[in-house]
């Protein structure tokens, strides 16, 4: 028996992917189609807000020519598989010309005729709806936005406010985009969605005005800084059919999405306990040094932390104690431990006190371990007492990581998606709730 095997994303499923299966399933009696995993993709770039993964089999599995589909999910692996199923035809289009030939030494590599005039990228870019997108804000964070935003199918940044109409003109500028404004009214006018990427305190009105101007939000961390702030929003979001989602960007990433799912499918056994630290020493003077600018260490820093614990543990915590040490009215350390009816947890936070930025899950069977700085994680490890069962995990944790997050606003927009399971609007609340505690000085002491 004569095995072909052929590979693609198969996106947009269209003729020129139905013939050329056709044709790789004319070279031989069986046929396997390697479709490219989600992440697989993102790590090459290429951060689509279409169909998934799932959805993509289903679409190769219905054309019929398909004898075994396979999931491609790491650079390397057509080596890997052409001898696994011992095949002996590689068949991929021919706009690839000479780039496989490498696999010449394994199996013959053959370069099929593509269907002129159709492609995927022809297609996406007839049939791509694309959101203008309007940042709110022209600093640090907001100036990652726009570079990241590139990256990701169907969303283009077409305005910036500030209310210093200087800073919005000059990011403006620097960006090459058109509208730029100090009147949020105007600047809602022009846009889709809006990227918050305001100082903490604004959060909450800006992302108010935009929902109730009928504009989809993305908000940057802090997203507010009241439990009951943020269960407005989202409640009138979801009733609105609009998308909220918190721009806590670790939540988003692949290596973190699938570190969450291991711990979910028991692993390393049942979690005891969960540390996250983070610390970043600021100078006097900065915004996170100001009280009056909602400033410190658990407003800065808590967001990022205390997603990872609600991820692993849940919302259903019994209570919260909080130790700082301040200075001018602004904790430049906090520790807090968040007790379960099974578990504990503690974050670390620091703006004057350096910590060491990891994060350490424990469970009865072993514990995972993500280096400093965890909140990029590109790599993790799984540990246990027999350290010859030890595993680490790699990813790619590409730019500044903020294309996740918007490929997940994005997809939830084109697909009518309110709900995001990587990080649900119940615990962005819980985050905001617990934030809130910390700044009403619940079971606090300062050290």
């Amino acid at each position: 028996m004569k095995k072909v095997i052929t590979y693609g994303t198969y996106d947009l499923l269209h003729q020129g992917h139905i013939n050329l299966l056709r044709r790789a399933k004319e070279l031989g009696d069986y046929l396997i189609v390697g479709v490219t995993s989600d992440s697989f993709d993102k790590g090459r770039g290429k951060l689509n807000v279409r169909n998934n993964v799932l959805e993509r089999v289903e679409a190769v599995k219905a054309i019929g020519y398909a004898d075994e589909i396979i999931i491609e999910d790491y650079l390397g692996q057509k080596i890997d598989d052409v001898q696994k199923y011992d095949v002996d035809i590689f068949a991929i289009g021919s706009d690839w010309e000479g780039h496989f030939d490498y696999l010449n030494e394994f199996c013959k590599v053959v370069y099929l005729p593509r269907t002129q005039g159709v492609s995927s990228t022809m297609l996406r870019a007839e049939t791509q709806e694309v959101f203008k997108v309007g940042v709110v804000g022209s600093g640090r964070i907001a100036k990652r936005f726009v570079p990241e935003s590139k990256v990701v199918n169907g969303v283009e940044v077409t305005a910036v406010y500030d209310p210093n109409k200087k800073s919005a003109y000059s990011f403006a500028e620097t960006f090459d985009i058109n509208a730029y404004t100090d009147n949020y009214s105007t600047f809602l006018d022009g846009v889709d969605a809006v990227y918050i990427a305001s100082p903490h305190l604004t959060h909450y009105q800006y992302a108010k005005d935009a929902l109730y101007a009928g504009k989809h939000v993305l908000c940057e961390i802090p997203f507010v800084l009241s439990g009951a702030q943020a269960k407005e929003l989202y409640d009138y979001a979801e009733e609105h059919n609009l998308v909220l989602l918190e721009a806590n960007k670790t939540a988003y990433c692949p290596a973190f999405c699938h570190l969450t799912t291991l711990v979910k499918s028991g692993m390393i056994g049942d979690i005891v306990d969960v540390k996250a630290s983070l610390s970043k020493m600021m100078e006097s003077g900065t915004r996170e040094l100001d009280v009056a600018q909602a400033g410190g260490a658990m407003n800065e820093h808590a967001p990022l932390n205390l997603m990872a614990i609600i991820k692993f543990l849940g919302k259903e915590y019994l209570h919260v104690n909080f130790h700082s040490k301040v200075e001018n009215g602004v904790d430049i350390y906090t520790k807090a431990t968040i007790n379960y009816p099974h578990a504990t947890s503690s974050i670390t936070l620091g703006i004057g006190v350096k910590t060491e930025g990891n994060l350490v899950v424990s469970g009865t069977k072993g514990y995972i371990y993500v280096p400093a700085p965890w909140w990029l994680t590109s790599f993790f490890e799984v540990r246990y007492e027999d350290q010859t069962k030890n595993k680490k995990y790699f990813y790619c944790y590409d730019g500044e990581g903020l294309r996740y997050e918007i490929q997940e606003f994005m997809s939830m927009i084109v697909n009518s998606r309110r709900s995001c399971y990587k990080l649900r609007r119940r615990e962005s609340i819980a985050i905001a709730e617990i934030i809130e505690k910390f700044n009403k000085k619940e079971n606090y002491t300062e050290i």
